[in-house]
Formats: structure tokens, C-alpha cells, sequence
């Protein structure tokens, strides 16, 4: 079976994790995706950010490193620098036989090397065209430079996120990033169906600010609503109590009471029956008014009890419970498995023969993704693809 994405190929010009994480899922789903690197900043700035990094044969690290290979699999590495008559060039006759380009530079960086979305779909009115930056290519903020940190700093998720009484508090990984790489995603597809119907390309313009505002969902839209500063509650819900992390006593567990009837058998197994009487806590109303006092009242009874204990507990009364897993419960579990969340790639001159990377959560039932290319060594494909693609002239 092919993929759905079979025959688009994609140039990808960007770097670092928004598109890159854009350009691996597409290659996932059957894209061809050409990956430029820079010679002169020797590949993608993430080949460097480590460690951890592979080991080689030669028992010395490699340029791939865990970051790296988290967003790039699926891809073609040719390096080549634009900045060169040259490699423009290239890149020129390289979109002649593609249907997207992605880059992430600067709003207008592109401009003076003359590959601007204006220019080249003027030049390959087909081309779907997307770029990725940190404020958009338009607004005062335009051309300031864009990262995560900054993204979710700006567009409000920190504020929402950590406790009460601490400081404001990023999400452990590059959520406005992987974000925004989705979105464009959906953006991509969307402007190739309309290329599809129509011969028209266009150009697709997605910022990490924008998507970062756009997945504040119901704390936003509580807030356009109300004019109300949400407050940050830690591990616990704006809507619903109780409904957070509480402390086990060998670990933590997450209590997710989502209505009365729930509350009333989660009381149950506590063996505090009468509470979900109590006008103070048997509604939800109530129970959000007198937060506090609910909480002060259950962490001391769930802390006396194993976690496992609890889930087993729990789940037999029908009451939504789950475990706070390291990441080495994550992915030895039994589901991970089950579900292929784990990827181990073949990949030639490092330690092992394989690398292992996280699965692609997509399961189609016929075009399924799939796994072909192991993250490139920087500039391996060069030669195959300028030497094969760039000889082969469109009829």
C-alpha cells in the first residue's frame, strides 16, 4: 500500500522543530521530502544540540542527535547554500519538480535570494508555499525572531501553567513549536486540495504566536467571554473538582471526577460516604466554591495509599483514574506496544544497526504511514538527489 501522500514532493527549507515536525509527518504519509541544510552551519542547528547523540560504529557521536532525529525522519539531506548564485540555482530547478515548500526564515528573509513566496509563485503558480515564523508575516511583531519559549510566553499558556503561588511556567517540551507544525500541516493539505481542484497554489502563512493562542481553547475563550484573568491551579481544573494530581505514597496518581455520580462512588471508595451529601461538595458548583477545603480534606487519604492501589481501585468503581508515568513506564508499557508508539528504524554505521524513535500516532486503515528513511547523516543525499532528480527535465 501506498501512502496518501505518495507522489507530492516537498522542498523543506526549515530548521529546528516547527517545520521540521511539519515535513516529517508529511514524508510519514508518503511525501518525498528534500531537506536543504547549510554547509556553512554544517546541517540543521539541532544535529548539534545535545547530548544525548547516536553513537557511530567508531564508537565517536554522530551529528544525529536525539533532538534531531525526534522531527526528522522520512527525509532526503542535501546541503546546499542559498546564499550562493549557485545554490539558488539549484533550489530553483529543485521546485520545478515540487508541489510544497516550506521555510521558517525571517518575514522577507528570503526576499534577496529571490525565492520569496511573491517570486516563486509568480514563477510556479502550482506551488503551495508555506511559511513558518514566530509573530507571522505581518503585525508590529513581525520581525522579531521567533521561538517557543518566547511563543509561549507571549501568547499566554505560561500564565496558565504552573502553581498558584510559583512563577509562570513553560510546558516541558516545545508544545507552541509542535503546535505550529501541525497547524501547518493542516494547511499544507488543505492548499494542496485546492491545488488539486483548481491548478492554484497559494501561500500559507502560520505563526507560533498564532497557534499557541489558537490551542488556549476554553481558558481563552472563558476569558473573551468574562474579561476574567484565569488563574494558574497547578495540576488542577478551571471547571471541575476534583480533577488533578494528587500524592500517593510511592508516587502520584490523577483523579479525574467528572460529575456527581462519579464524586459519589469516588467518596465510596475512601470510605467517606456522607461527603457526597454535604451541600458543600455534592454538586460541582460546590464543590469548585469550596475547592480548597475538598482538597485539604482527600490528600492526606489518598497519600496513605500505593498508586496501583488506587487505579485498581478506582477503574472497579467507574471512576476515571490513571497513573503518572516516568518515561521509562511509558514506553516499556504493554499499550505502547500495542499500539507501535515505538519506531526502531534501521540506519547504517551507527551503534546497533537502529535507532529508536517515537511512532507516528496515525493510524489509517488504507494508506497507514510508514517508515522508510532513518534520520539522514548531514548531506548524504546530495549527490542522488542533485545528480538523479535535477538531470531529469520536466517533458
Amino acid at each position: 500500500m501506498t501512502g496518501a501522500l505518495d507522489g507530492i514532493r516537498v522542498l523543506d527549507l526549515s530548521r529546528i522543530l516547527a517545520g521540521p515536525t511539519c515535513t516529517q509527518l508529511l514524508g510519514d504519509l508518503g511525501a518525498e521530502v528534500i531537506k536543504i541544510e547549510n554547509p556553512a552551519t554544517k546541517g540543521d542547528d539541532t544535529r548539534s544540540w545535545g547530548p544525548p547523540f547516536v553513537q557511530g560504529s567508531d564508537g565517536q557521536p554522530t551529528d544525529l542527535s536525539a533532538y534531531f532525529m525526534s522531527a526528522n525522519r522520512n527525509k532526503l539531506s542535501v546541503a546546499l547554500d542559498i546564499s550562493t548564485s549557485e545554490g539558488r540555482a539549484i533550489i530553483v530547478e529543485l521546485i520545478d519538480h515540487c508541489d510544497v515548500l516550506i521555510e521558517n526564515f525571517k518575514p522577507g528573509g528570503l526576499r534577496k535570494y529571490g525565492l520569496d513566496a511573491e517570486t516563486l509563485l509568480r514563477m510556479h503558480p502550482r506551488l503551495v508555499y508555506c511559511s513558518i515564523s514566530g509573530f507571522g508575516q505581518t503585525g508590529p511583531n513581525a520581525a522579531k525572531p521567533g521561538y517557543d519559549l518566547m511563543a509561549q510566553g507571549f501568547g499566554g499558556i505560561m500564565s496558565l501553567t504552573g502553581a498558584q503561588e510559583g512563577p509562570p511556567m513553560k510546558v516541558g517540551i516545545g508544545v507552541a513549536d509542535v503546535m505550529c507544525g501541525m497547524y501547518a500541516t493542516v494547511g499544507i493539505l488543505a492548499a494542496l486540495r485546492h491545488r488539486d481542484r483548481t491548478g492554484e497554489g497559494q501561500h500559507i502563512d502560520v505563526a507560533l504566536v498564532d497557534s499557541q493562542i489558537a490551542w488556549l481553547v476554553n481558558e481563552g475563550v472563558s476569558h473573551l467571554t468574562t474579561g476574567a484573568r484565569p488563574i494558574r491551579r497547578g495540576n488542577g481544573h478551571p471547571s471541575i473538582v476534583p480533577y488533578q494530581v494528587f500524592e500517593t505514597n510511592n508516587g502520584h496518581v490523577i483523579v479525574a471526577v467528572g460529575n456527581d455520580s462519579q464524586f459519589r462512588r469516588f467518596c465510596a471508595y475512601l470510605g467517606i460516604e456522607g461527603l457526597a451529601d454535604h451541600p458543600d461538595y455534592a454538586t460541582n458548583p460546590a464543590r469548585m466554591e469550596n475547592r480548597n477545603a475538598l482538597i485539604a480534606l482527600l490528600e492526606p487519604l489518598l497519600k496513605q495509599t500505593a498508586t496501583e492501589d488506587i487505579v485498581t481501585g478506582l477503574e472497579a468503581a467507574g471512576v476515571p483514574v490513571g497513573p503518572v508515568q516516568t518515561l521509562n513506564q511509558v514506553f516499556s508499557s504493554d499499550q505502547v506496544t500495542a499500539r507501535d508508539m515505538v519506531a526502531e528504524m534501521p540506519c547504517d554505521d551507527v551503534v546497533g544497526g537502529a535507532v529508536r524513535l517515537i511512532g507516528n500516532p496515525l493510524k489509517l486503515s488504507k494508506t497507514p504511514i510508514s517508515y522508510r528513511y532513518a534520520p539522514a547523516r548531514f548531506g548524504q543525499d546530495t549527490d542522488a538527489v542533485i545528480g538523479d532528480l535535477l538531470r531529469k527535465r520536466k517533458p
